[in-house]
């Protein structure tokens, strides 16, 4: 069996919607694990998304977390928008 690889913006979305299903913030862990990333390549995602202001890193009783921003959420919804379309249309994405 072949297995896809996933693209860099379904990555970006495992990682937003692990933290969105993690009330909008979550620890590396959880996203590490809900993305299925190696840690290295965790690292470089969550400084993208920070980059981008799709999250923020946040100070939890002195443990770190990242928040999904309002844009961060948008983009979810926009890539949801997008995935239909091309399913509608029979495109693969």
């Amino acid at each position: 069996m072949k297995h896809k690889r996933r693209s860099k913006m379904h990555i970006l979305l495992d990682m937003l919607m692990t933290i969105e299903r993690k009330g909008g913030t979550a620890k590396p862990t959880h996203i590490l694990y809900g993305a299925n990333l190696s840690h290295k390549r965790l690292k470089d995602y969550l400084d993208f998304l920070m980059e981008k202001e799709f999250i923020e890193e946040v100070d939890v009783k002195g443990r770190q977390y990242y928040r999904i921003t309002a844009k961060g959420s948008s983009f979810i919804r926009e890539f949801e928008k997008i995935e239909e379309l091309s399913s509608a249309f029979g495109i693969p994405f």
